[in-house]
């Protein structure tokens, strides 16, 4: 039988590789860490958590990335399996332990009777045989030269950002408080993941001026500053207008400060922990462009933070992705070349959900093929089916951005009795998705994630 080759280790790959070896193929793993280092990545782990650690929303009822966990698992998903098993509280979201989440994913990768590891860089596109091209935002310069020569058209590119992550011990907790917005979340520890540092209108404001002040990291000649709308830097949400922060990652609403109980804050910056010791925290919202001196001096003026250590500062870089509604088909081949499949980030789908996701169903069509099984398209009415419509001709190519999932990219669903209020109607939507993920899945049926090692 023919092997099924995957360059990249990220969430996509790993994902992949899971899937396929699950299904009898065999698979080579190329992944060009630790030799080849990234700005972002500090380990050689698969699947290493470089930006937020949170999956975002597990509401599988009411939130299109929730359902997309749901499919996930019902689908036998290594990776949200291992987000599963390194939980951490917060509040409705599923945040995870990220340093063992990558170890775990290594660890039974590496352990897979089907799968083979092999560190090293991969510098041109394969000729020969079956592929999956997994290297996400932080693709090498050498293999994204590869890729725009066979493609014939330059790749798009913009740039992410990522947030500070604080200890916390040296979080004033006399001015921070514990408390998830509208204290959700069905255990105590999950109604206080997150540690709250309030602002009256006079702090905001001077912090808003201190911002825009700042230092900030500047582009090379010729590049244009493209960012993804759902990981925007403070200083670009500043920009829009005062008070655009207030609204969004610093809104007020649903807490109350037990310090001052009649004193509603002004605005709020939210930290979430960052792993399951609780010794780390992520600034949520914050992701940055600011120079790393910048940092320090614009950040101190948070209160309970002026005091504050950094296991790292926030900063930004460079993230490529295909114009894939022109380049691939609906199976996620490369039309140039089909025997080479895309999957995750460099596809335009946004997010660690939305990669292994695609992850999962590239491995999936991937071993169909090599095993020569015919394999049904994915229902678009599904969370992953949706998305994989939406980069393989759905969205119009000439103003490609990348895409979060979200139940705009769904068929619309029944509007029989009259208009729906939203709640009916989200979860008509993922009603409908999980009939048609099991009828899809079915007669295979894989209906729980493997076990935690």
């Amino acid at each position: 039988m023919a092997e099924l080759h995957i360059i990249g280790g990220g969430m996509a790959g790993s994902e992949a590789a899971w899937q396929a070896a699950e299904r009898g193929v065999r698979v080579v793993l190329h992944e060009m860490r630790p030799a080849v280092g990234t700005f972002a990545h500090k380990t050689g782990h698969l699947a290493e958590m470089v930006c937020s650690n949170s999956f975002r929303s597990d509401d599988d009822e009411q939130n299109a990335v929730g359902l997309l966990h749901w499919e996930m698992r019902a689908a036998g998903g290594l990776i949200i399996a291992m987000a599963d098993a390194h939980r951490l509280p917060a509040g409705g979201a599923l945040a995870v332990d990220r340093d063992p989440f990558a170890a775990a994913v290594t660890d039974r990768l590496g352990a897979h009777p089907n799968i083979r590891v092999e560190p090293g860089e991969i510098t041109a596109l394969p000729r020969d045989g079956h592929w999956i091209i997994a290297t996400g935002p932080l693709t090498s310069g050498a293999l994204a030269e590869a890729i725009r020569g066979a493609t014939g058209e330059d790749a798009l590119a913009f740039f992410d950002a990522i947030a500070p992550i604080a200890y916390a011990d040296s979080i004033d907790m006399g001015v921070a408080w514990r408390q998830s917005r509208y204290d959700k979340g069905d255990t105590e520890e999950e109604r206080t993941a997150y540690l709250n540092c309030p602002m009256t209108r006079d702090q905001y404001e001077a912090f808003i001026d201190a911002l825009l002040a700042a230092d900030k990291t500047e582009f090379k000649p010729g590049e244009t500053a493209g960012y993804f709308d759902g990981c925007l830097p403070i200083e670009v949400m500043a920009e829009r207008g005062r008070d655009t922060l207030r609204f969004g990652p610093m809104k007020p609403v649903g807490l109350t400060n037990p310090h001052k109980p009649a004193e509603k804050p002004y605005a709020v910056v939210q930290l979430r922990r960052d792993n399951k010791l609780g010794t780390l925290y992520n600034i949520v919202g914050f992701q940055t462009k600011m120079k790393y001196g910048a940092q320090a001096d614009v950040f101190r003026m948070i209160p309970g933070l002026e005091g504050a250590r950094y296991a790292r500062l926030g900063g930004i870089h460079r993230n490529t992705f295909l114009n894939s509604p022109r380049l691939l088909d609906g199976e996620m081949r490369l039309r140039a070349a089909p025997n080479i499949r895309f999957a995750g980030q460099i596809t335009g789908v946004e997010g660690y959900v939305e990669s292994a996701a695609m992850g999962l169903l590239a491995g999936r069509l991937a071993a169909a093929e090599i095993l020569g099984e015919a394999l049904p398209s994915v229902p678009p009415t599904t969370a992953t089916g949706a998305l994989v419509t939406h980069i393989s001709g759905g969205a119009e190519a000439r103003t490609f951005q990348p895409m979060n999932v979200n139940f705009g990219l769904f068929p619309p669903v029944d509007a029989k009795g009259g208009r729906r209020g939203r709640k009916t109607r989200y979860k008509a939507y993922t009603d409908r998705a999980k009939a048609d993920w099991a009828a899809w899945l079915a007669p295979e049926r894989v209906d729980a994630a493997p076990a935690p090692a």
